[in-house]
């Protein structure tokens, strides 16, 4: 019932395609064309000859048979009775004739397949094998991501005379990602890449990042109101990490499995390493904003941690760095913990 219901589709459309063609007397493309397999098309095609024939040669039969009771003139119950005894009996020989035709659905949709796979209609197993072998490779691909994290910086002190000043803090990343798949129906990849982080810390209460000679960096307060008071450092950032995909095995054909490692449920973990570029100190207030780029005592080199939840393009992730934010004893023991969202991780 469902082959015939296949085919039967299939029979609606190319009348439907044959009188679209006609009436606007177009030529279809190139590309048009490789929509269908011409085997497979020329198949159906041949089909629909074949049982537009046995319909019509059967139709005709039973119209001649129906001709002949109505000539009998017999009351209508009678009548419709054994003419619904003719239409069954004239469906169940349409239907064996049709049968006996021996149409393998299941070869022209195998046909049909391989040419929408493959783009071709004629190969041996082997080659065909092979060519499904090298579209469904492992991937090994560079994407680019996009990062944006809230950021706290955490000790085990008290009170370090940032804690309490500390205001809104964030993250902002981009850069390059590289997936390296272990095998073509492995969940796991090796993760890697290249990343531009900006971090910028942000202070409240009139309080601002200043340099006090060899005592190194710390917070003043200002006589006046501040609009902003920001510390921001850019490091260069390079993760190698892991990742595991939950997505199931898919078949190919010719006993070909891969799994799509884009695709679906993904949980990651990696560690990270950044070396600084610059620092900018910057300050606005009643007179104006000031920029300074001299050295804030911020660490230079940046190691950690992260862990990250992916559906398709879209992540959350937390990370948190094992380094300390400031070098040396400068607001000792703060260390970043980042809480993100990500596109192409």
């Amino acid at each position: 019932m469902i082959k015939k219901l296949i085919v039967m589709g299939l029979l609606c459309l190319l009348p439907a395609s044959f009188q679209a063609q006609k009436t606007l007397n177009i030529n279809l493309s190139s590309k048009k064309d490789t929509e269908v397999s011409p085997i497979v098309k020329e198949k159906v095609e041949e089909y629909a000859t074949k049982i537009n024939t046995i319909i019509q040669e059967e139709k005709k039969l039973m119209e001649a048979e129906l001709e002949v009771l109505k000539a009998r003139n017999l009351d209508k119950s009678d009548f419709d009775r054994e003419k619904a005894q003719i239409a069954d009996r004239y469906s169940e020989k349409m239907d064996k004739r049709i049968e006996d035709l021996g149409f393998d659905l299941d070869d022209v949709i195998q046909k049909q397949v391989r040419y929408s796979l493959l783009n071709t209609d004629a190969a041996s197993k082997e080659e065909l094998k092979e060519k499904l072998l090298k579209k469904f490779r492992p991937n090994r691909s560079i994407s680019g991501y996009f990062s944006y994290g809230i950021m706290t910086l955490t000790n085990d002190l008290p009170d370090n005379g940032l804690d309490k000043n500390l205001g809104y803090s964030n993250n902002l990343e981009f850069g390059v990602k590289l997936n390296y798949q272990l095998s073509r129906t492995s969940p796991w990849a090796i993760t890697s890449g290249l990343g531009f982080s900006w971090r910028t810390v942000r202070v409240d209460n009139n309080m601002y990042f200043t340099r006090l000679g060899n005592q190194g960096v710390s917070l003043v307060q200002n006589e006046e109101s501040l609009d902003k008071s920001k510390l921001r450092t850019g490091y260069i950032m390079i993760p190698l990490g892991i990742q595991y995909n939950f997505s199931r095995l898919k078949n190919a054909g010719m006993d070909v499995q891969y799994r799509n490692s884009h695709n679906g449920f993904k949980i990651g973990a990696n560690v990270y390493g950044g070396a600084r570029m610059s620092t900018n100190n910057i300050i606005k207030g009643n007179n104006g904003e000031t920029r300074d780029r001299s050295n804030y005592d911020v660490n230079p080199f940046i190691y950690g941690a992260q862990l990250t939840f992916s559906y398709n393009s879209f992540s959350v992730f937390v990370k948190k760095d094992f380094s300390n934010f400031f070098k040396d004893s400068h607001f000792k023991n703060d260390k970043a913990l980042i809480f993100g969202l990500a596109i192409g991780l």
